[in-house]
């Protein structure tokens, strides 16, 4: 394959077809992170967040899987082979929940939703991408590093490692002994059942963040240009998509570039399937505002925590990196702080 591809095209591609399933989660199966955290909070309604808890499991059991296979080694991904800050976890993490609320999506959500033809989520993916690379290694990093410089790494070290440590047994099978306890939960019977479709739906997610782990394990291990062991986020990769569109003809393609293009198509192949593609714009100077200033500490707090809701949240979570339960809880925080100065304000309930 790599005689008829080249690189970086094929990691584009790895990304563009897990991205395109990611889409079409969004758009038919209505897997959303904010809506999840809404729904359980004021919704009285559990599924979404159930949802997101199978796709939890199925990474994680597909990554030990590959990993079992000797096709994936977790110590490459980003999240092991790099070390990670606690105060920056839980900074980001609530910052970028924070901002979510404000923005009504997060950066898989408003590209799902620009999928569909809501323009004000296009305003909300530049905002988000230019104020990453911003705080990524723009005039921002140097105060970002200062203020939550990673702490160094002394080899794989993640969830699975501790327990496969405490217990003596492979990490891989540790790997797979947390899935099933997340799955267990995730799907345990309940006085409001969990629809099929959910939980296929919250599977295919995982699939697709597997998917990610799969292909570019492959291109690290058999190929030549050293490209990273990467799965799908939803931050970075914002603005490096936009700096592709600017620069292509002096740039290589990604797979967070075919990652981002992904999404877009799977979601606007879902909306015209389930007929609800239709163009929208914002009306109100108030909630674009609101909207922009979501999008920017987004893209601060994503990059500060190492990863959005996707990345950190299931991505992260996949390979049982220790900053990905951590992160996952402040985004939820930070979410429900936002939601309720949005719904209730701050005052003290009579």
């Amino acid at each position: 394959m790599l005689d008829w591809v080249d690189e970086p095209t094929l990691a584009a591609l790895f990304g563009l077809g897990g991205g395109v399933l990611l889409g079409l989660a969004a758009r038919l199966g209505r897997f959303c992170t904010l809506g999840a955290i809404e729904d359980a909070l004021y919704g009285d309604s559990l599924v979404r967040m159930r949802m997101w808890a199978v796709a939890i499991a199925m990474a994680v059991a597909l990554a030990s899987g590959l990993t079992a296979l000797g096709l994936l080694d977790p110590s490459d991904s980003f999240y092991l082979a790099q070390g990670w800050n606690l105060w920056g976890a839980v900074a980001g993490g609530l910052v970028f929940g924070y901002g979510m609320a404000l923005a009504g999506n997060c950066g898989y959500g408003a590209l799902a939703r620009l999928g569909g033809g809501d323009m004000r989520s296009f305003v909300i993916v530049l905002v988000m991408g230019l104020a990453a690379y911003v705080t990524l290694s723009g005039p921002l990093s140097g105060l970002r590093v200062a203020l939550f410089a990673p702490n160094s790494a002394t080899g794989a070290s993640g969830i699975g490692h501790a327990l496969s440590g405490l217990t003596g047994l492979p990490l891989a099978l540790c790997g797979v002994l947390i899935a099933a306890a997340i799955l267990v939960a995730a799907l345990w019977p309940r006085a409001e059942p969990m629809p099929i479709g959910g939980a296929l739906w919250g599977g295919a997610v995982g699939l697709a963040v597997a998917g990610g782990w799969a292909g570019t394990a492959w291109l690290h291990r058999a190929g030549f240009d050293a490209l990273p062991v990467v799965s799908h986020t939803f931050s970075a990769p914002l603005g490096e998509t936009m700096l592709y569109a600017m620069t292509s003809s002096g740039s290589a393609l990604s797979f967070g570039v075919g990652s981002v293009a992904g999404v877009l198509v799977g979601a606007f192949v879902g909306s015209l399937w389930k007929g609800h593609f239709r163009w929208e714009a914002c009306e109100d100077p108030r909630e674009l505002k609101r909207q922009i200033l979501g999008a920017a500490l987004m893209g601060w707090g994503a990059v500060t925590a190492a990863g959005c809701s996707i990345g950190q949240g299931i991505s992260a979570f996949s390979v049982l990196a220790y900053s990905a339960p951590i992160t996952l809880a402040a985004i939820g925080l930070g979410a429900a702080l936002g939601l309720r100065q949005l719904i209730s304000g701050f005052a003290p309930a009579e």
